[in-house]
């Protein structure tokens, strides 16, 4: 009799409802994962690693295809700067107007005013703003690099492998013996694969937001990554101080292993990442970035920075150039930058120099077609440079596509079957002395500053007129205010100094005097960066390959170089 009163009190009916909703929502909570993140939202907070690399992978794979849209047909593949855009007297030209076209690589006064705090690549001149920066490699190799980045739980904002382990910096002919021992203990395939000719270091440089608190989580999830100074009180406070304030902005950790692969990994911060590619105030970091690397992780103000980064180092070698010249003669200059004033270039107290003399010939002649990615995107959109060779294609996205073609399994390509053979197509510039005034008044800010000091010496100018000659170089605003700006061109002075007979080797003082302290500096900081032990090893590999280069080229023609 208890039960049907039970039944029939509101009581029941009010336990049963509230035993219903714990049930649902605990059957909810539990549900089986492929019921779970139907919300677009929902899929964003729930997101796995596996899901945002896959997400990486897709969108990387569709920045290393050729672009999609053709340009409009040319008038002619050997045009002379002399003629065309005759009557422009900047150095920007575009070569379409639609606004996602492939070739406005650089659109109409996108340098005059470029916007360093954007967040979204959407807010990047045009969709295809800065497809030149990722160069086509293996896909199988990629993942590897890939996979290595995932092994880090401090987040990664952007990241790119350079060097020997990724590119090849020597001729099909010349790699090294594959009997060489492998420094990596037990890595994929992929790599073996791909360093069969001689297997390397795989070197990384790591963009981040915060550098302090980079360096306390990695600490905590790899403090073996790290010398003494981990033991230092508030360790992440004093290594983000050491990174930051000494050298180059920039903290190495060499000779660390992951997933079975030995690699050296840099960590910088963005913000120093940035300006050293717009104002080339150390080109440390932006010296590595003028060669061919593999991006793994893009940052839309990077690119852009990346970007001016480019543009600035060819016209820094057309300003050092005579009126025809080689690819490889230009690429040849643009990869020298760097090495200019680099302590590990000279010898000191008589023990060598600690790199190779014939590295900056070495990388180019083995990558050729990566640099034709980064920079004929860029040669041309420049109003008063041009290729004049009958063998250049005349297909938008030939640079890449021959790239492809001609990248084996090692990285390695012959120069003799590349397009041009090994000195490549020839090229012609424009020597009016307004369009080359127009390339110096656009030189990156703290490097042009250098080298109109050079000048204000040499010119005898007074002080209180180089002042003025500085701050018109500098007022970027326009007639209309605060909201607007002035194209950059060149006056009276920067004309001068492109006419002076000199300025090849002022530039390359100016060059000298930018890389010189950073780099010393950085090195010293290795040794407590890295520990003295392995700082001591890496300096004595460099000096062994730098070497063997040296009789190995003996070898050849019974001289060194």
């Amino acid at each position: 009799m208890a039960l049907p009163k039970l039944a029939a009190s509101p009581a029941y009916y009010s336990l049963v409802t509230a035993n219903s909703f714990v049930l649902g929502q605990t059957a909810w909570h539990y549900r089986p994962a492929r019921f779970r993140s139907t919300h677009p939202q929902q899929r964003t907070l729930t997101t796995t690693p596996a899901r945002r690399d896959q997400q990486l992978e897709n969108y990387n794979a569709r920045q290393d295809q050729p672009p999609p849209i053709p340009p409009p047909p040319r008038e002619s593949h050997a045009r002379s700067p002399s003629t065309t855009n005759s009557t422009s007297t900047t150095d920007t030209r575009p070569t379409s107007t639609s606004k996602d076209s492939p070739n406005t690589t650089l659109p109409p006064g996108w340098e005059d005013n470029p916007d360093y705090k954007i967040t979204d690549f959407s807010q990047l001149p045009h969709r295809n703003f800065g497809y030149n920066q990722h160069i086509k490699i293996n896909d199988d190799f990629k993942e590897s690099l890939r996979q290595i980045l995932w092994q880090f739980r401090a987040p990664i904002r952007y990241a790119f492998a350079y060097g020997s382990g990724v590119f090849s910096q020597k001729t099909g002919s010349s790699t090294s013996s594959s009997t060489d021992l492998s420094p990596h203990p037990n890595p994929p395939k992929a790599v073996q694969d791909w360093q069969a000719s001689g297997a390397k270091i795989i070197d990384f440089i790591f963009g981040v937001t915060h550098t302090q608190h980079w360096h306390s989580l990695n600490l905590t999830q790899h403090p073996s990554h790290y010398s003494g100074l981990r033991y230092l009180p508030y360790a992440s406070a004093a290594i983000s101080h050491i990174q930051d304030d000494f050298g180059a902005g920039i903290y190495y950790n060499p000779y660390i292993t992951v997933n079975g692969t030995m690699i050296k990994y840099g960590v910088v911060n963005l913000d120093t990442l940035a300006t050293d590619l717009s104002d080339w105030n150390t080109l440390y970091l932006a010296g590595r970035l003028q060669k061919p690397v593999k991006i793994l992780r893009d940052d839309a103000r990077i690119r852009l920075a990346n970007q001016v980064n480019l543009i600035s180092a060819l016209r820094t070698a057309l300003l050092m150039l005579p009126e025809r010249f080689s690819e490889r003669t230009l690429y040849e200059r643009i990869a020298g930058l760097s090495y200019l004033g680099d302590p590990r270039m000279t010898s000191f107290f008589g023990m060598g120099a600690s790199e190779d003399p014939r590295k900056i010939r070495n990388i180019v002649g083995a990558q050729l077609p990566g640099f034709r990615q980064l920079y004929v995107p860029l040669i041309e959109n420049l109003p008063n440079v041009c290729f004049d060779d009958r063998r250049m294609p005349r297909g938008v996205g030939w640079e890449k596509e021959d790239a492809v073609r001609h990248t084996g399994s090692s990285g390695t390509s012959s120069g003799s079957e590349v397009l041009g053979g090994v000195e490549g197509l020839e090229l012609r510039q424009d020597m009016d002395p307004v369009k080359r005034g127009n390339m110096v008044r656009r030189l990156p800010k703290t490097f042009r500053r250098k080298l109109y000091f050079a000048y204000k010496k040499e010119f005898g100018i007074p002080g209180s007129a180089f002042d003025e000659v500085l701050e018109a170089s500098e007022d970027e605003t326009g007639a209309g205010g605060s909201g607007s700006f002035k194209r950059r061109e060149g006056g009276e002075f920067e004309r001068r100094i492109a006419a002076q007979e000199d300025l090849v080797e002022m530039m390359a003082k100016c060059v000298r005097s930018t890389v010189a302290w950073p780099s010393a500096t950085q090195s010293v900081k290795g040794i407590f960066t890295g520990g003295l032990g392995r700082s001591w090893k890496y300096y004595g590999e460099k000096r062994a390959k730098g070497k063997k280069g040296v009789s190995g080229e003996g070898g050849k023609d019974g001289k060194g170089e």
